[in-house]
């Protein structure tokens, strides 16, 4: 009895503690008071919601679950637990909770509110609004289900639509959390650029260390120009949490394009140093040591981006652009070859990477393959006056003087101006006048060759007769 005693006085302090937003502090109360008695299925519940607040997601879904070994039945615990499911990123799980809830009570909206969520996260969003409109049967006046439905809507890209929501979200609810900030990355992904900073600045208003809208709002402030300002956000976020990595590499970002090299290379080697598979850090630093002219240290960085970008089964056609590119410059041009392939077969229509093939197979001395890139290229767009440059230059390194003057002259015809391929009509005029002058040499010396025949002819002709 003693111990179920302390184990009540764990469990009180440990709401003080979670009223006063003394996370941590409560959740060492209530494994304090769990491990005296472990049989209350509350007290799991509690740690559960606890570590949730706090932004345990993973140690939330442990505390639910063991509330609902105790208690299988229970709709409040697998309700929170299938929204922590979500959370981290398990909708499959999630919707599995849901449907429990489901069958448990069938007069609640709750499973069909949270399943737009998750279906949303599976990029099942024809479901996602089948459950949005079979809970407007239970309520009309749900927040969640619109704030829900417009993360849907905003992943497909219906940003009035998810606007809409957003605002009927928060007038049900005006203290719903990160709605203003929605709607700022909905009217940014419309161009309303400064309609969107208004709105993430009043979610600061109301929640000003919400981190993640100080990095959007960053990010915006960088797009449009405003630079200074958009460090002073990053810097703030980093004094609210010291080692966030999205901060400094945002830092890195704006040091790079202010053309600060050393301050941009001492941000990405942090960020790289706190999460080794941070996206585009290792090519970024491959890029600043490119640039200072240190392509050995930055090909061991390519190296290890082009195993890890090559071989993954979603790498994304821009990091796929860019490694390539960076390969190229760091003369790693079979890498780059086996890249831009990789690029081509996941967008076999993009005309860019096909030309960027071609490149690469050049350089790499595969001069028939490169040939037929380029030929594919102007299949798909016949006034690329890049790929018409390359097939004269590999037609004249072949000695092919012909074909390398048709391309150039076709060049010509799409854009006059363009220098390379006037560069290439004066180098092929230059050659036609040597050839030309060669062909001028050789008649004169067969004529000289004729010439002097005949004198010896004649002057043969006339010993004879002198003789005679």
């Amino acid at each position: 009895m003693n111990d179920w005693s302390d184990a009540e006085q764990h469990v009180d302090r440990a709401h003080e503690l979670y009223e006063m937003g003394r996370w941590d502090e409560a959740v060492d109360e209530l494994r304090r008071a769990l491990a005296l008695n472990p049989y209350r299925a509350e007290w799991h519940f509690n740690l559960g919601l606890t570590l949730e607040a706090a932004g345990n997601f993973d140690g939330a879904i442990e505390a639910f679950r063991s509330a609902q070994q105790l208690e299988p039945d229970d709709v409040q615990t697998l309700t929170f637990l299938g929204m922590s499911l979500n959370r981290v990123g398990q909708p499959k799980e999630a919707i599995a909770c849901f449907d429990q809830v489901q069958q448990l009570d069938p007069s609640i909206e709750t499973p069909y509110c949270h399943r737009i969520e998750s279906y949303a996260q599976l990029g099942d969003h024809d479901q996602a609004e089948v459950m949005f409109y079979t809970a407007r049967q239970f309520s009309d006046a749900c927040p969640l289900c619109y704030s829900n439905l417009a993360d849907s809507l905003l992943q497909r890209g219906e940003h009035k639509r998810a606007v809409w929501c957003l605002r009927e979200a928060a007038s049900l609810d005006p203290h719903l959390p990160r709605t203003h900030a929605r709607l700022a990355e909905a009217y940014w992904a419309m161009g309303r650029l400064e309609r969107a900073r208004q709105l993430f600045l009043r979610e600061l208003r109301e929640a000003p260390g919400d981190i993640g809208t100080l990095l959007d709002l960053g990010c915006l402030l960088a797009e449009t120009g405003r630079e200074p300002e958009a460090g002073e956000k990053f810097r703030q976020i980093l004094e609210l949490e010291p080692v966030n990595v999205d901060a400094h590499f945002y830092l890195a970002e704006l040091a790079r394009r202010q053309h600060r090299p050393a301050d941009a290379f001492g941000e990405y080697e942090l960020v790289l140093s706190l999460e080794p598979d941070y996206p585009d850090v290792r090519r970024r630093l491959a890029g600043l040591l490119i640039d200072s002219g240190r392509r050995d240290a930055a090909s061991s960085l390519l190296i290890e981006e082009f195993k890890q970008l090559v071989e993954a089964p979603n790498a994304g056609d821009e990091a796929l652009d860019d490694l390539g590119q960076l390969l190229l410059d760091a003369s790693m041009p079979k890498r780059a070859v086996k890249v831009f392939t990789r690029l081509v077969e996941q967008s076999p229509g993009d005309v860019q990477a096909w030309h960027h093939l071609a490149v690469a197979c050049f350089t790499s001395k595969d001069r028939n393959r490169g040939i037929e890139c380029c030929r594919r290229v102007l299949r798909m767009d016949r006034r690329c006056v890049e790929a018409m440059h390359n097939l004269a230059l590999a037609y004249l390194e072949d000695g092919q003087w012909r074909r390398a003057g048709y391309w150039v002259r076709q060049a010509l015809a799409v854009d006059p101006e363009d220098e390379n391929a006037r560069r290439l009509r004066l180098q092929l005029s230059l050659h036609s006048f040597s050839e030309l002058l060669a062909s001028l040499g050789e008649a004169i010396a067969r004529g000289w060759r004729r010439r002097r025949a005949w004198f010896t002819r004649r002057a043969g002709d006339g010993d004879e007769q002198a003789t005679r």
